[in-house]
């Protein structure tokens, strides 16, 4: 399936599947060009995410999230977003602003959690 939308992401291309879903990404490297290639991943490896699009406030909600005990391993606002998922559930979509699509799997869940829009700054 990624194949098909090749063009869309010559970059790097990554694909997750456990039996219960599958996840593949094709990559246009835009921040963090050696550590963004999807899809990402929590620190005990139980949420899966990919992520399309842009988020504008990424940096200071990675500091918050640093600050609240989560672990990094790119600079991508993907992560942030994954993170923020882990922290917040979906109220992590009041905190983000960009414009975006993305899906979390819950590995051990078994549920899928998936968003595309804009969030701008006004309220």
């Amino acid at each position: 399936m990624t194949d098909v939308i090749a063009h869309r992401g010559p970059d790097s291309a990554g694909v997750f599947a456990d039996g219960h879903a599958a996840l593949g990404f094709r990559r246009l490297g835009i921040i963090d060009l050696d550590g963004g290639n999807q899809p990402i991943f929590n620190e005990d490896d139980s949420l899966a995410i990919t992520f399309n699009g842009e988020m504008y406030n990424y940096r200071p909600l990675r500091d918050q999230l640093i600050e609240l005990g989560h672990t990094f391993t790119t600079h991508s606002d993907t992560e942030v977003v994954l993170h923020g998922y882990e922290q917040w559930g979906a109220e992590v979509l009041h905190r983000i602003r960009g414009m975006f699509a993305f899906v979390i799997w819950d590995i051990k869940a078994h549920a899928l959690f998936g968003v595309w829009g804009e969030r701008s700054f006004r309220n």
